[in-house]
């Protein structure tokens, strides 16, 4: 691969190892208000989303939620999350390398800026991204393009020249609609759920964030 002008990273799962344990609340509270689920199902049906898209997919399958449930989940993930949350093995090191060749790198997520503040905090690295961006706090979440494209910018790079690193499907929409090339990551192997969904979509897989310098031709 020709290296790219600019690298654009998902946050949960791809830089924040942060979904285990919030899938797990996820399943939880779900279960207790109606709706229980497999992680399975889970992943394939809201994987990527917003906790507000959650809701409202919840609630069309039944769950019966309470009015603030959307505010309580977003108080009580993010005390989980301040009690620590890793990083993915081997992304500092891809971020070294990205340093190294002087390829600026930027992240885009469905997530709000104040999880990312709380996830990325702990490990000193907002300020190593060009920019630190919210899909959902833009009014425009994934699959909508508009993350992404603004984490364009921000580089200094056109859209046909970013890598977009992700591991959901609508994370995925969402880098090909801004025109940029996407990887997928699938550290959970290639037959998962979501790895299928990246597959369908036509979307190169990688299982080792190790491995991302070398595959971006660096």
């Amino acid at each position: 691969m020709t290296p790219p002008d600019a690298v654009l990273f998902d946050c949960d799962g791809v830089v924040v190892d942060s979904e285990g344990p919030t899938f797990a609340l996820f399943l939880q509270d779900l279960a207790a208000h109606g709706l229980p689920m497999s992680l399975e199902r889970f992943e394939a049906e809201f994987l990527g989303g917003t906790v507000e898209m959650v809701a409202a997919r919840a609630r069309a399958a039944g769950a019966r939620l309470p009015g603030d449930w959307v505010a309580d989940f977003y108080r009580r993930m993010y005390a989980m999350l301040a009690e620590g949350v890793p990083l993915i093995e081997g992304v500092t090191g891809a971020l070294d390398r990205l340093d190294r060749a002087g390829i600026p790198y930027a992240m885009g997520s469905n997530g709000s800026l104040e999880k990312m503040e709380i996830t990325l905090g702990q490990h000193g690295l907002p300020g190593r991204f060009k920019a630190v961006l919210s899909g959902q706090e833009m009014g425009a979440p994934k699959p909508a393009p508009d993350v992404y494209l603004a984490a364009a910018r921000a580089c200094g790079a056109r859209p046909e020249a970013c890598v977009v690193i992700e591991d959901s499907a609508s994370g995925a929409r969402a880098g090909l609609a801004a025109g940029m090339r996407v990887m997928g990551f699938a550290a959970h192997g290639p037959d998962t759920v979501t790895a299928r969904q990246l597959k369908a979509l036509g979307v190169p897989l990688f299982h080792r964030m190790a491995d991302l310098p070398e595959l971006l031709g660096l």
